[in-house]
């Protein structure tokens, strides 16, 4: 009887303050609603950064063949393990020094490198341009301006015998904080241009490529490469003969998106897919309202690369002879760069931070 009579006696809350909790769960909904709304208002009418088309991809190819999935990297050794920060390309001169294009004193961002015959480093810096780095050091700009054009995103390099230089503009809108932005708008921004140091002048080889990548010269520099990342192709450009002048696809549609491609200057070219292809790129790259919604995004909310490794060897008619696999991701992902020397593959990776070094077979 006594708790009955304390549970009887206890003060209870005014009418007010029991219609208190339903009125504030009411106004945070209509909060809630109200941000809601806005954000959608923003998504839908705030102006994107980018504009895209639409683009159909070819079915995904099936890997069987010389792309049948293996583990063959996952037995690649790491050189300088944290001590490089994402290099990006890797050189090995003839005396076996291995340089790789990282984070430096560029004050900018180097990608692709390469040895010129007096022996200078060439980087191609994403944020400076094409840049000539000498043996003690002393870092130059070369100029590259075409018609008061300048490159607007450097990105990798082949160098012929006769010093020449050819190397890729990927975007002349993105840079290399854009280059998603590139992917997603699906428009062709890039070049491929040829640098001449006797007469330091830089002509254009060819435009509207769909993010103008890797390059690389052919054993009897009769033509050069240049990767198209955002086609999943190698367009070539032909530089002596007949055909001179005059460009086509070298390989198409490719299981990944080719970054940097090296030639072994004895018919072989090394191509580097970053990563593979997925159903979620694919699936976008037809719809440009959704793809114009998608960059208002913070980056943390955009697609992600699947880690994988995979370099796939070719001859010089575009022939694929072997490919190279690591299909877990989880030894050398993200592979950017795969340059031959001495019976070895040097990896390089924009995200990694050290120098996959791989014993042919």
């Amino acid at each position: 009887m006594a708790t009955e009579s304390a549970s009887t006696d206890r003060p209870q809350p005014p009418p007010a303050a029991k219609s208190r909790g339903p009125r504030i769960a009411k106004r945070l909904g209509l909060g809630l609603g109200a941000i809601l709304v806005a954000m959608l208002a923003y998504l839908v009418l705030w102006p994107s950064p980018i504009d895209s088309v639409a683009y159909q991809p070819p079915p995904k190819p099936v890997l069987e063949g010389p792309l049948t999935p293996n583990r063959l990297l996952e037995s690649a050794e790491f050189l300088a393990l944290g001590q490089v920060a994402g290099p990006e390309d890797v050189e090995v001169d003839r005396s076996g020094n291995i340089y790789a294009g990282t984070l430096a004193t560029t004050g900018g961002r180097p990608l692709g490198i390469a040895t010129a015959p007096n022996g200078d480093l060439i980087v191609a810096d994403a944020v400076k341009g094409l840049l000539s780095v000498s043996p003690d050091g002393r870092i130059s700009m070369l100029p590259t301006d075409v018609a008061g054009k300048p490159v607007h995103f450097a990105d990798d390099l082949d160098i012929a015998r006769d010093g020449t230089i050819y190397f890729s503009d990927a975007s002349d809108k993105f840079g290399i904080d854009g280059y998603v932005y590139d992917m997603l708008e699906g428009r062709p921004h890039g070049r491929l241009l040829r640098y001449d140091p006797a007469t330091k002048t830089t002509t254009v080889l060819l435009s509207d490529l769909y993010f103008a990548n890797g390059v690389a010269l052919s054993q009897h520099e009769d033509f050069v490469l240049v990767n198209e990342t955002y086609r999943f192709r190698v367009t070539r450009y032909w530089l002596k003969g007949e055909r001179a002048g005059k460009s086509e696809v070298f390989v198409d549609n490719l299981p990944g998106y080719p970054d940097n491609i090296t030639s072994n200057r004895r018919g072989t070219f090394w191509l580097a897919l970053v990563t593979v292809r997925n159903d979620t790129g694919d699936w976008l790259a037809p719809h440009p309202f959704f793809k114009n919604v998608l960059a208002k995004l913070p980056r943390r909310f955009l697609p992600k690369p699947q880690p994988y490794g995979f370099v796939i060897k070719l001859d010089e008619s575009g022939r694929i002879l072997q490919s190279l696999q690591d299909p877990s991701g989880e030894h050398v992902p993200a592979i950017t760069a795969a340059v031959e020397h001495d019976g070895y593959l040097y990896l390089g990776s924009l995200s990694n931070n050290f120098v996959g070094k791989f014993k042919l077979p």
